[in-house]
């Protein structure tokens, strides 16, 4: 049963990275209304006559959610019901449907209804709250035949709080990137990281739009220098644990990669290609920094209880 839920789990959360690259490049290809104002319909058809680039780009978004749905039920009852009896399966069970099903409702009510700006961007949050929760679950089941070596971890408590507090500023990140997508910000500010567009210190004279860009430059830098400077002391201090040793290289690995294509948004104007690159990348390193929280409170608990997990 251990290696179909671990089959499953790897099928369940490639599908998750499949959904928001798919959400992604509905907004990059401008198809959010592809199929009209009509969910699940489309133009108010099972089968629409005609069909157009942006319809076949929702439609195929659609049909991705509603399998890989199907999947991570599945799995969600699946774990439930056969190792439910570790600590965070059932929460991390429910949390995958849970917001899986918000994910899609909040999907469908900007398609019927319309949503503002500030309101779509935090769709991606959402969405990668649901990735994370379906490659928690998928971590979990690898580590009931010991391939990840986390049973004698400890994480300390200032490094704990450290995690969470990088947690939590990531996702203030992913919004203000979300934001800069939905607001059509992408390319107002043609340099980089500046943007100078005449005067990198013209502050007085940027547009709503150009503000929404730079926030969000100033946001990532100050993550991806935290990120770097937090990895050093982690290895520093766990390089005996392979998962925290290694762990922290990827972690740092995908920030970089994300300020490297974030740049290449900028100077390939826009390209499709790397703009998903962009959204993969950070989607990665959320599921990351995501599996070191579950961690630190697995260490939280220790200390709470003086025993081991």
């Amino acid at each position: 049963m251990v290696k179909y839920l671990k089959v499953l789990s790897v099928i369940s959360t490639i599908g998750m990275l499949l959904i928001l690259l798919g959400g992604a490049l509905v907004t990059k290809t401008g198809s959010e209304d592809g199929c009209g104002d009509s969910w699940p319909l489309c133009e108010g058809e099972v089968v629409p006559s005609e069909f157009t680039f942006e319809m076949v780009v929702e439609l195929s978004h659609r049909a991705v959610t509603g399998i890989v749905g199907i999947a991570v039920v599945l799995l969600a009852v699946l774990a439930w019901v056969k190792i439910g009896h570790i600590r965070e399966v059932k929460f991390l069970s429910f949390s995958s449907v849970f917001f899986i099903i918000l994910q899609a409702l909040i999907g469908a009510a900007a398609v019927m209804w319309g949503q503002s700006d500030f309101v779509l961007a935090a769709h991606f949050g959402i969405s990668l709250i649901s990735f994370a929760s379906v490659f928690l679950l998928m971590l979990l089941i690898f580590e009931l035949d010991k391939k990840l070596d986390t049973e004698k971890l400890h994480i300390k408590k200032p490094h704990r709080i450290e995690i969470y507090a990088i947690f939590i500023y990531t996702m203030v990140v992913v919004y203000t990137g979300a934001l800069v997508r939905h607001t059509e910000s992408n390319l107002v500010c043609a340099d980089w990281p500046f943007c100078s567009n005449g005067s990198p210190f013209a502050f007085a004279d940027y547009s709503f739009n150009q503000w929404t860009q730079m926030g969000h430059r100033l946001a990532a830098g100050i993550l991806f220098i935290w990120t770097l400077l937090l990895a050093v002391r982690m290895i520093k201090n766990y390089r005996n644990n392979k998962v925290m040793y290694w762990g922290w290289l990827i972690t740092f690995s995908l920030i970089f990669l994300q300020v490297f294509f974030g740049a290449m948004i900028i100077f390939t104007l826009l390209n499709l290609g790397v703009a998903l690159m962009h959204a993969l990348v950070i989607s990665i390193y959320f599921g990351m920094l995501s599996y070191f929280i579950l961690l630190s409170t697995r260490s939280a608990k220790q200390e709470k209880t003086g025993s081991d997990f």
